[in-house]
């Protein structure tokens, strides 16, 4: 008996064509995003901890993490951090053997994270690992070795192709502000950035809506940070071929006299002092939050790549969505959601439901094509498990 896939034909219109659309994207020093980029190292490196150890991964999940913003007092040439920020990581996992246990293993993989991915010095966090066994009934979900995955939870995942212009427009400005050509031209940049987009009317240009921590160190007065400020807002706006109207840091007080009403930081990070994090809260495995979308609430980061549908499914719905599009002629827009049951199989979810926005009619052709796609991903779900698992594709 074949895996129950159902296509259908969508009742509202693409993306492109709502009257409003509104989307967002957190930076990689954004609180919610440094949450999830711990949790996933964590994830990572512990699976590989159980498959050097067991030849397998054992249950665990590390998907509840919490960023605690420290104190700090910034100053025009430089300040300090007073009170460091705190990166708690909470989950399930079930032991290792030898002296070098979990929570040894979950706090190096953090430590090195945020080594690798922020400019600040690690020394304004520190790691607390809150972490204990799972439940029996979950750990006999674990197959044994070459058994396949069993899902550990009853979840979805949801995944959608292909992004519209405001999505594109987001993503573009995203990879100019994490660039290290923009950190070289403007090295009061820090990490901690979102950008908001808003779409009012089909033609109209979207507005973006950034805002981005600078560094007081190189940064001597209130004159100083207008000017820069200025010059990235003019950067952006080229760097799109001023295809969109930019706000950059909305809330600064134009008659400011000192710090107080900018938004300036010691270490490039809001959550030094002005914002916590959590895992869970951030950009989708897609890099973006779209409430106008098919979504899951699932925190992809620090979940089982191999078990936990949570994660698998939300990357095997975008996989599936974007091939859809791609490779069958005749489809403007595609929806993928992915529902497991636990105890079920991974590769056989207890329904695939892909919703497309065909350009003209619905056809049978389009529908078996749809089916054969979607068939052939769900088949192939261990080897996103392993690209997952092994950092090829990145969740957060």
């Amino acid at each position: 008996m074949g895996r129950n896939i159902v296509v259908a034909r969508a009742t509202g219109p693409a993306a492109d064509a709502l009257e409003v659309e509104m989307c967002e994207h957190k930076g990689i020093g954004h609180p919610d995003t440094i949450a999830d980029a711990a949790c996933e190292a964590a994830s990572r490196e512990l699976a590989r901890a159980y498959l050097d150890q067991f030849g397998r991964v054992l249950h665990y999940n590390l998907d509840k993490g919490l960023l605690i913003g420290g104190q700090s007092e910034p100053k025009f040439g430089g300040g300090a951090v007073i009170e460091p920020m705190k990166l708690v990581i909470c989950g399930r996992a079930s032991p290792l053997r030898g002296d070098f246990g979990v929570e040894e293993v979950v706090r190096g993989a953090v430590e090195r994270n945020l080594q690798e991915r922020l400019h600040c010095e690690t020394k304004h966090f520190t790691i607390t690992t809150e972490i204990r066994s799972g439940a029996p009934s979950l750990q006999r979900v674990i197959p044994g070795r070459g058994e396949p995955a069993l899902a550990n939870d009853t979840s979805f995942g949801a995944g959608f192709a292909p992004f519209s212009r405001l999505e594109r427009l987001v993503l573009a400005m995203s990879r100019v502000l994490a660039s290290e050509d923009f950190r070289a031209r403007f090295p009061a940049a820090g990490d901690d950035f979102k950008i908001m987009g808003l779409r009012k009317g089909r033609r109209a240009a979207p507005h973006l809506t950034v805002a981005l921590a600078l560094v007081d160190r190189h940064i001597d007065g209130v004159n100083r940070y207008f000017a820069v400020k200025d010059a990235i807002r003019d950067h952006l706006r080229a760097s799109v071929n001023g295809e969109a109207n930019i706000v950059v840091n909305a809330l600064d007080d134009r008659s400011a006299v000192d710090e107080s009403g900018l938004y300036l930081t010691v270490t490039g990070l809001s959550a030094e002092m002005g914002d916590d994090g959590q895992v869970g809260r951030g950009n989708r495995v897609n890099g973006l939050i779209t409430p106008g979308r098919s979504m899951s609430l699932e925190a992809a980061a620090g979940k089982n790549p191999v078990s936990h549908v949570g994660k698998i499914y939300s990357v095997l719905a975008m996989l599936i969505a974007r091939d859809v599009h791609a490779r069958i002629e005749g489809i403007t827009e595609v929806t993928v959601q992915l529902l497991s049951e636990i105890g079920r199989h991974v590769d056989d979810p207890l329904v695939a439901a892909v919703v497309v926005t065909p350009e003209k009619n619905m056809t049978a052709r389009m529908r078996r094509e749809v089916i054969k796609v979607t068939d052939d991903w769900l088949g192939n779900a261990s080897e996103v498990s392993r690209s997952v698992l092994n950092g090829d594709f990145r969740v957060c």
